[in-house]
């Protein structure tokens, strides 16, 4: 069955855009991330009454969803993957997950910051909007603090690890020659009526989270556990959390092993195809040597990121997709942060704001191997994120506001993104040694960190090598950083954010490989029911159609398992 366009809401369509509506009212910063107008220079609220409210809604909602019955695919999708995403959402709540999140990657200490990368730099009003946000940053620390607090009198603190790493983030965001001065500073020179607004909200940016240092380091520091390990309870909730489905770890973790074990005999037949006779690190020191495979300065390779991006896109909307005109604009930008890593942003809901890839370089790297990364601009670009994203911003007239911009599940938008990567290589994208030698890195990454992330987190036993090779049997992270370090490509300090990311964000790596193992299942799923008939661009249009599910509605939906109730019954 295909998506339905409702010429008239249905009743489940509209209780998702009020659910949505409730949640931008919550959170202006959401609406700043769709680019919707209106609350540029506000901050929700990070306190345990902004957190309560959430889940409040959360729980309305659900008690409305449940006296609906769907008639359409569509409505039944929605149902399913509100009743998912919701019900996970109180569920977290109770268990203080929100209340106590700190970590290096994606807390509010991070974006809190970070919304001001998503806000227009340009025009005077823009950096009124600016500078209203910068006066309004100490609330919103204030308020997370006040969360950090609320957590930690009952016993819910990050490992010490990431208040570590958060308090070097934060100070160094809040330095005089910070994030926040440097913005400012922009603006006054463009700007120059708005020099002292500017002035003042950076300065009083800087001082909320000097205050936030200080209390990292005097009180929650203090409380913080040495055991970086959450434990199978709280790791059982952040798989599902970003997996939309519950899977067995155990049989997950030996998947993960086996994969990369595979993973590993692929590079080592490349590595013989570069140089007969070489190891893995041999053929990659020969890539790494070569001239032409080497970038110089960030305005390089953000040049080279472009022009990759540019020519997928035409060329893939020719045959392989379809990409409408506004998904045709992508752009390459070297992140304002120095943390390591890559990501994208999603355009705003007209398109006025494209979508976006930013490389966060660390401090001090200036050469870029093209062999190593040509994957990723296609992970994060087309026919990755911004494929993905685009098309459910694009659909606005048969995906609801909830479904389209607010029901992100990272197994479905990364295990797609790394989906993308290997069907690359399967269109000849990558027929290049070492660019495909790049992609198997990225790949190999990825299913370490299922092995990883799951082993260490649930303190599993080691495989027998690694056994043998510690004289341990149980995962430690100082072991598992020596297992990263064997497995990730990439510079120390890259590979170190990546650690302690794994460390602190419990069952997000592992759903990236989860992810495309789910969509390999249902690639193959419909080849095999459609024999001859089979269409993979069909396919493709499809699944994207949907928006990102959890992976349960995924397979519920593309296997036409959705309950939908007969018009009169």
């Amino acid at each position: 069955m295909d998506i339905v366009n409702h010429a008239t809401p249905s009743p489940i369509d509209e209780l998702a855009e009020a659910h949505a509506a409730r949640v931008l009212e919550l959170s202006p910063e959401t609406a700043t991330s769709m680019g919707i107008p209106g609350r540029e220079t506000e901050y929700g609220d990070y306190s345990p009454t902004g957190l309560d409210a959430y889940a409040d809604l959360c729980r309305e909602t659900l008690a409305a969803l449940a006296e609906l019955a769907p008639s359409t695919e569509n409505e039944a999708v929605t149902k399913d993957a509100m009743l998912e995403r919701l019900g996970l959402d109180i569920e977290s709540h109770e268990a203080l997950d929100p209340h106590s999140s700190l970590n290096n990657i994606a807390s509010p200490a991070q974006e809190i910051r970070a919304i001001f990368d998503l806000m227009p730099q340009e025009s005077a009003e823009d950096f009124s909007h600016i500078a209203g946000r910068l006066a309004n940053v100490p609330a919103a620390i204030d308020g997370y603090t006040a969360s950090l607090r609320y957590a930690a009198d009952r016993g819910a603190v990050s490992a010490r690890r990431q208040v570590a790493v958060v308090i070097e983030q934060s100070r160094a965001y809040g330095a005089e020659d910070g994030f926040f001065t440097a913005l400012a500073a922009r603006g006054a020179e463009a700007h120059p009526e708005l020099a002292e607004s500017l002035r003042e909200g950076a300065q009083a940016a800087n001082a909320a989270y000097a205050r936030l240092v200080e209390f990292l380091e005097g009180t929650l520091m203090p409380l913080a556990p040495h055991k970086d390990a959450v434990g199978r309870e709280a790791y059982a909730r952040g798989s599902r959390r970003f997996l939309g489905e519950t899977v067995d770890l155990e049989e997950t973790y030996a998947w993960g092993i086996e994969v990369l074990a595979d993973i590993v005999a692929e590079q080592e037949a490349l590595a013989c195809e570069i140089k007969p006779g070489a190891s893995i690190e041999e053929a990659k020191a020969i890539l790494n040597a070569d001239p032409s495979r080497v970038l110089h300065g960030t305005d390089a390779l953000r040049e080279w990121m472009q022009g990759i991006s540019d020519t997928a896109v035409a060329e893939l909307g020719r045959e392989q997709f379809d990409i409408p005109e506004p998904l045709r604009t992508l752009e390459c930008c070297i992140a304002p942060t120095q943390d390591g890593g890559v990501y994208y942003t999603g355009p705003s809901s007209d398109f006025a704001r494209p979508g976006r890839m930013w490389w966060s370089v660390p401090p001090g790297e200036t050469e870029f191997t093209t062999w190593g990364e040509t994957s990723t601009v296609y992970h994060e670009g087309v026919p990755g994120h911004h494929l993905q994203v685009g098309t459910a911003t694009y659909l606005k007239d048969t995906l609801n506001t909830w479904r389209r911009d607010l029901c992100w599940t990272s197994g479905y938008g990364e295990g797609w993104a790394l989906y993308a990567e290997r069907l690359m290589d399967e269109l000849g994208y990558l027929s290049d040694p070492g660019d495909r030698m790049g992609m198997l890195d990225a790949q190999r990454m990825r299913a370490a960190r299922v092995v990883f992330d799951i082993g260490v987190h649930l303190e599993l036993e080691m495989p027998r090598e690694w056994q043998e090779r510690t004289g341990q049997r149980v995962w430690t992270p100082e072991i598992g950083k020596q297992f990263l370090d064997e497995h990730l490509e990439g510079s120390e300090g890259t590979r170190s954010f990546e650690f302690v990311r794994y460390l602190g964000w419990p069952g997000q790596a592992p759903s990236y490989k989860v992810g495309q193992r789910v969509w390999d299942e249902l690639r193959r799923e419909a080849a095999e029911r459609e024999g001859e008939s089979f269409d993979v661009k069909a396919f493709h249009s499809r699944a994207l159609s949907l928006g990102s599910l959890p992976l349960s509605t995924l397979v519920k939906a593309m296997r036409g398992e959705l309950a939908v109730e007969a018009p009169g019954a």
